[in-house]
């Protein structure tokens, strides 16, 4: 007898970071899937150009910053409005800028550090209480190898990969006999546009050898699809022209 995955067609899914690589690929797996996609970022035009392309009928969006709580609210609030509930949440939403602890401004540090981790946090606060009322759901958040160990050009970015992990262990230890699984997917480098202009350049070669966006969305969707009596907590991807 073949391992039964489960069928996710008609599931809801929130995404945050979901107008480019991961996220956007991730999106358009679970529709091809048959769920419904709940979709957040900055970018609005984005964000409409990539409704239009899923179907109305499958996803919807709220742009804005989601480490702010009131706009992870409002993306729930939507969730709920639009397709009735809430099944999973995929926290993408992440910034990359590579260098030395001194070479970006306050700012800048402090966006990455914002939207890395309190992204995370505060659109987890705000999806989670439907999934509990229900005694089931997923949180996946997307954090990254850097998360375990840190290169010499990344110590700021890697601290706030470092704070998803231990988010997640401790969510994962609050949330199981609740119903609710939490999965960490760390890729290593993935060919998107992050970090572009931040420590990485459009066109280079090497990033042909990193993974692509639609392999991290094979694992997430691999997560969503398990049988409900079975969780998985770390998933780490490196290409295989990447070392380890």
């Amino acid at each position: 007898m073949t391992y039964e995955l489960r069928d996710i067609s008609g599931s809801v899914v929130v995404i945050t970071g979901a107008t480019a690589g991961m996220g956007a690929a991730t999106a358009r797996e679970l529709v091809h899937m048959g769920a419904k996609v709940v979709l957040n970022a900055r970018n609005e035009s984005r964000l409409e150009e990539l409704v239009l392309e899923l179907g109305f009928e499958n996803a919807v969006f709220v742009a804005g910053d989601c480490a702010d709580p009131q706009i992870a609210r409002l993306i729930a609030a939507e969730a709920n409005e639009r397709f009735g509930t809430i099944d999973a949440i995929v926290a993408n939403a992440g910034i990359g800028m590579y260098g030395s602890i001194l070479d970006f401004s306050d700012d800048e540090v402090n966006r990455m550090m914002r939207t890395n981790f309190e992204g995370t946090v505060h659109v987890i606060r705000a999806s989670l209480p439907t999934m509990l009322e229900k005694g089931e759901g997923d949180v996946i958040i997307v954090s990254s190898v850097a998360g375990f160990r840190s290169g010499a050009d990344e110590a700021i970015y890697a601290g706030t990969k470092h704070a998803q992990v231990g988010l997640a262990g401790g969510l994962d230890r609050e949330l199981r006999q609740k119903g609710v699984r939490v999965a960490l997917v760390c890729p290593a480098g993935t060919e998107t546009e992050f970090a572009i202009g931040t420590g990485r350049t459009a066109g280079d070669p090497a990033l042909s050898d990193y993974l692509r966006p639609e392999d991290v969305a094979f694992q997430i969707t691999t997560i969503l699809r398990q049988p409900r009596s079975v969780r998985t907590h770390i998933w780490t991807l490196w290409s295989m022209n990447q070392q380890s």
